[in-house]
């Protein structure tokens, strides 16, 4: 025969189920409560737009590698598509004015000026001209894509200058970077040599820079510190890739319509093609919206050049040119003055020459003679 509890231990037996049963009650809702909580906060951190704060995030929009130097409508352009696209993920929890604050600031960190280093050798010049001109000839709408050849740079560092203060403090940031040029140079003379072309995502086309790359990086990254250090907002983080520009669809909207990538087979002639050597002498301080030079080049608010012989240099380098382009013609009067017959018929009409010069001189003495 079972035994039945006692009254006591019965209902302190229903007391401890109950609140057993009351505990799990309250561990379940709090593990619902968690999951909820958990869910609208990965919710959320899915909704929101990351914020645009960090100098980052802002130079991003002016990609260094993609785009090199905008023109003014197109630095605008770009900033519009990215608002638009920002105002798309945004919630309701973000009103319109932190939306024109976002657009405001997009804009104001937009790089407005650069530090070039300008192609001053016409043999350079000369031979990107005849690959634009090749490109130009299998589709005539790239006529607008190319860059003059007055404008032609690489692009050392890249800086947004709200006022006349920022540029006077960028100016001094670039005298103070020619004391490093020099001491990194040490007198010597660097030649950067130009060989080959390559592009960025088939929207940008360049020449390669194939000698001191490694001067100019270390170059590029002193700068950077330097103007950093006094303010300006200057250089990304992305890698420094020294290349010269000579056709980008940026330059005309209306190309980049219809034109969606550069065929690389326009220039397949020329990939390995040789244009030539600058030497490294300046750095200029220049303007992307200002108006430009008679020449074609930027508005340039200051320089820096090196070396106290450099006009020197430049000079003898004009000279080396000169004498290298005569050299052929050189070479083909000395092959026809080496041969035996050429050497024969040129002494025979020389004695000629002579022997009728002196006909001429003795018939003019004798007329003048008292008797005559």
């Amino acid at each position: 025969m079972a035994l039945r509890p006692a009254a006591g231990e019965e209902r302190a037996g229903g007391d401890a189920s109950r609140a057993a049963g009351a505990t799990r009650e309250h561990d379940g809702l709090e593990n619902v409560q968690q999951k909820k909580i958990f869910k609208e906060n990965k919710t959320q951190q899915r909704e929101e737009p990351c914020a645009a704060d960090s100098v980052d995030s802002l130079m991003a929009e002016m990609p260094f590698l993609d785009t090199d130097i905008d023109d003014e409508c197109v630095m605008h352009a770009t900033s519009e598509i990215n608002i638009k696209k920002k105002r798309k993920r945004t919630t309701g929890r973000e009103t319109e004015e932190g939306i024109e604050r976002k657009k405001k600031k997009n804009k104001q960190y937009q790089p407005n000026y650069f530090i070039s280093l300008p192609i001053t050798n016409p043999e350079i010049t000369v031979r990107i001209q005849a690959v634009q001109d090749a490109i130009i000839q299998k589709d005539q709408r790239l006529s607008k894509a190319m860059v003059c050849s007055g404008s032609l740079h690489v692009t050392m560092l890249l800086m947004h200058l709200s006022n006349e203060e920022e540029i006077s403090t960028a100016v001094d940031a670039l005298s103070e970077s020619k004391v490093f040029v020099e001491d990194l140079l040490r007198g010597k003379r660097v030649d950067l040599s130009f060989q080959g072309i390559d592009h960025f995502k088939n929207q940008v086309g360049f020449v390669k820079l194939v000698e001191n790359t490694t001067i100019l990086m270390e170059i590029a990254e002193t700068m950077k510190k330097i103007f950093q250090e006094k303010g300006i907002l200057a250089g990304e983080e992305r890698a420094f890739k020294p290349h010269l520009t000579f056709m980008k669809l940026s330059k005309s909207m209306e190309l980049r319509k219809q034109v969606k990538k550069i065929d690389s087979n326009l220039y397949e002639d020329f990939k390995s093609h040789y244009f030539g050597d600058e030497i490294l002498h300046r750095f200029d301080l220049c303007s992307m919206l200002k108006k430009k030079q008679p020449n074609g080049y930027y508005y340039c608010e200051s320089s820096i050049v090196f070396g106290k012989s450099h006009e020197a240099d430049l000079a003898k380098e004009a000279l080396r040119r000169e004498t290298q382009a005569l050299l052929p013609r050189l070479n083909q009067i000395k092959a026809l003055l080496s041969s035996p017959e050429i050497r024969t018929k040129i002494s025979k009409e020389l004695f000629e020459d002579r022997h009728n010069s002196n006909s001429k001189c003795k018939s003019c003495v004798d007329s003048e003679s008292p008797n005559a």
